[in-house]
């Protein structure tokens, strides 16, 4: 039996999920203490919401979201942009043997939750709430 036949299909690894925390932590700090020396993310609050690797953990994807989502389009570009200079940024707080290339996307994790939570407010599926206590 080969040794990653146990994680075939069945979600992240714990490794995949402990090196993404430490990535989105290390991420945080960067944008936090604007080492990115860019116009369009000066005075720019961004939120990292996940971030995902791959099983061999060199490609990771970061999901971000502008306070307010304002701009959302401009800030990705520019983080896309300067992708190799955060990944210099992050990795020198990490200490991995391949240094992960980045990838920017949308988080729209936010918009998801809003629209839960307005179908759980929806007043059928409240008295459906309601009857199974």
């Amino acid at each position: 039996m080969a040794k990653n036949s146990l994680h075939e299909g069945k979600g992240p690894s714990q490794r995949q999920l402990r090196v993404a925390e430490l990535i989105r932590r290390s991420l945080s700090d960067v944008l936090l203490r604007g080492d990115i020396h860019d116009e369009d993310l000066t005075h720019v609050s961004v939120t990292v919401g996940e971030v995902r690797t791959s099983p061999d953990l060199r490609h990771a994807t970061v999901f971000v979201l502008p306070l307010g989502g304002v701009n959302t389009p401009l800030v990705l570009e520019a983080l896309n942009r300067n992708r190799g200079e955060i990944r210099y940024q992050v990795n020198k707080s990490l200490s991995l043997k391949y240094s992960p290339e980045l990838k920017f996307l949308e988080d729209r994790s936010f918009d998801q939750m809003d629209e839960t939570r307005r179908l759980l407010q929806d007043e059928k599926v409240r008295r459906d709430l309601e009857k199974g206590d």
